[in-house]
């Protein structure tokens, strides 16, 4: 039986967090965000992804981001509150959690945490850190200009 970690490592030597706030409905930011096969489309950092399906634990699907080829497989879904993910990628073993909470009607609260562990990070810890902080806020600036768009929610300058 595969055991689905549902919560970064807190172990590892990279753990990074990282929290926006979308002025958007939670249905359209779960739904944006939830959508595996549509990422090149919104996110820059994001250069291909092969997914079929279903949006269940279990589920592997593969991306290019920053160059790196990775397969990650769905550890966890909990509909419009949380999703992980994760899977090993050029000696990283790396885990993803995302967490969606309305603050407000049309207000999402949206949190990623992600740790990185392997001989990679082990050898570059301060590196890496900065490169996953980087990546992280790159993708939350994305995911909230995409929903606010869809949900037609006055620009903000970042």
């Amino acid at each position: 039986m595969t055991t689905h970690p549902i919560a970064v490592d807190t172990t590892a030597p990279v753990v990074v967090r990282a929290v926006t706030t979308v002025q958007a409905p939670l249905s359209t930011v779960w739904d944006l965000h939830t959508d595996i096969a549509a990422w090149a489309g919104w996110n820059p950092d994001v250069d291909r992804v092969e997914y079929a399906g279903p949006l269940a634990p279990g589920t592997a699907f593969r991306w290019l981001t920053h160059g790196l080829d990775i397969t990650s497989t769905l550890h966890q879904v909990v509909p419009r509150e949380r999703i992980v993910w994760g899977g090993p990628a050029h000696g990283i073993d790396g885990i993803h959690v995302w967490t969606f909470q309305e603050a407000a009607p049309g207000t999402v609260t949206v949190c990623t945490e992600e740790s990185w562990s392997g001989a990679p990070v082990e050898a570059r810890p301060a590196e890496l850190e900065q490169l996953l902080r980087q990546s992280l806020d790159a993708w939350l600036r994305a995911l909230k200009d995409r929903a606010e768009a869809l949900a037609g929610a006055p620009a903000e300058r970042h």
